[in-house]
């Protein structure tokens, strides 16, 4: 497992933590729906949050979704120590939708696989198709991938 960086923490994130992580989603232009505050973990730096992500809670799974490290600590591996704690804390079958083939080799290395449409799981929830669905319509590289 990577390390996370000198004087960095990691922590589950609070009400005050809320506008910081909007903004981070926001900035990477993300999906700024959807943020409970109590789903998310933050990294911190001299208590100033630098990274986000969180783990949805749906009907039968979970979402990994709106990770997220500020521009000027990328490629530092905050992104790949944020996601494997993620999927650690993760408690039910695991999902994530991703944008591009630059984040779907990202996934795959944590052990996520594409989710074939035909031969879905059982837990696949709906919110999936319709996303899917969506970016066919708008020729968008959209991949859905499960963690195996």
């Amino acid at each position: 497992m990577v390390k996370l960086l000198e004087n960095c923490q990691i922590r589950q994130a609070n009400s005050q933590d809320i506008w910081t992580i909007r903004w981070l989603v926001l900035a990477a232009f993300l999906d700024p729906t959807q943020l409970k505050v109590e789903q998310f973990w933050v990294i911190e730096l001299d208590r100033k949050i630098i990274a986000c992500g969180q783990i949805r809670t749906l009907a039968q799974a979970q979402e990994l979704g709106s990770v997220v490290v500020k521009k000027t600590y990328r490629n530092q591996g905050l992104g790949n120590y944020l996601t494997q704690h993620l999927i650690e804390k993760s408690t039910a079958p695991l999902y994530v939708e991703c944008l591009g083939d630059k984040l779907k080799n990202f996934y795959k290395k944590f052990g996520f696989v594409e989710v074939n449409f035909e031969t879905n799981s059982p837990h696949l929830p709906e919110k999936f198709r319709v996303t899917k669905t969506l970016a066919k319509w708008l020729k968008l590289p959209l991949f859905i991938m499960m963690l195996k």
